[in-house]
């Protein structure tokens, strides 16, 4: 009788219902292999090696809008900064290399450009948080009190149809960053859009998804008051 019981009950429990997309966030470490990211890695210790960099520098990381930022030392004189930029990674990618291009440098700050490439890929909004929440993670595990900035995802003419999407991993981010102490959210999208919301077309070049002079001066302008002198 005891069986037939168990048996029964087990027969009336509800089903598991499947994970939201919010429960289903995941921090696994899974970043894409690329052959080139090694030799950006070995570039950038050939660089400290010849030229050794402050300790305490302001390091700016992340994909190729990071990367293509030509002007960065002009465009904050007086802050020692350090241009750790390695085009077409995600946001978990800066998780994996976070000893190559953040951590070594013992900075005072490290703002990170990534998840544009994210989302082209296919991960979610949600997933876009979750690894960054692991990049905080990563960083403060070493360095407790290191201030750390998430540059918006920025929309582009090329990329337009994920702009929705772009826009929803923003918003998690920025939600995010307002509940944790010395974690921003700095908001360098909104001046890349027209008046109906639409990218500028004339702040890309020509491939219409990368940065031009004019932008990363709008850029400056946004990224300047959050710096750490």
């Amino acid at each position: 009788m005891l069986l037939g019981l168990l048996l029964a009950a087990c027969s009336t429990a509800p089903a598991l219902q499947p994970a939201t997309d919010a429960e289903a966030r995941t921090t696994t470490l899974d970043p894409v292999s690329d052959p080139a990211w090694v030799q950006d890695m070995a570039r950038f210790a050939a660089e400290d090696a010849a030229n050794p960099p402050p300790r305490d520098a302001v390091v700016f990381t992340g994909s190729s809008s990071v990367r293509m930022w030509d002007t960065l030392a002009a465009d904050f004189p007086g802050v020692p900064v350090l241009n750790r930029g390695f085009g077409g990674s995600q946001v978990r990618d800066s998780v994996h290399y976070a000893d190559e291009v953040a951590l070594r440098y013992r900075p005072r700050q490290v703002l990170i450009y990534a998840g544009d490439n994210d989302i082209n890929a296919g991960r979610t909004p949600a997933q876009v948080l979750s690894d960054f929440q692991a990049f905080v993670t990563r960083l403060r595990s070493e360095q407790p009190l290191v201030r750390i900035g998430y540059l918006a995802i920025k929309p582009s003419p090329s990329r337009i149809e994920q702009l929705p999407r772009q826009q929803a991993a923003n918003r998690l981010v920025r939600e995010w960053t307002e509940t944790q102490d010395g974690v921003d959210f700095i908001d360098v999208a909104t001046p890349l859009l027209d008046a109906s919301g639409r990218p500028r077309e004339d702040l890309f070049i020509g491939d219409r998804l990368h940065l031009n002079a004019a932008a990363y001066a709008l850029w400056r302008e946004v990224v300047a008051p959050y710096l750490q002198r």
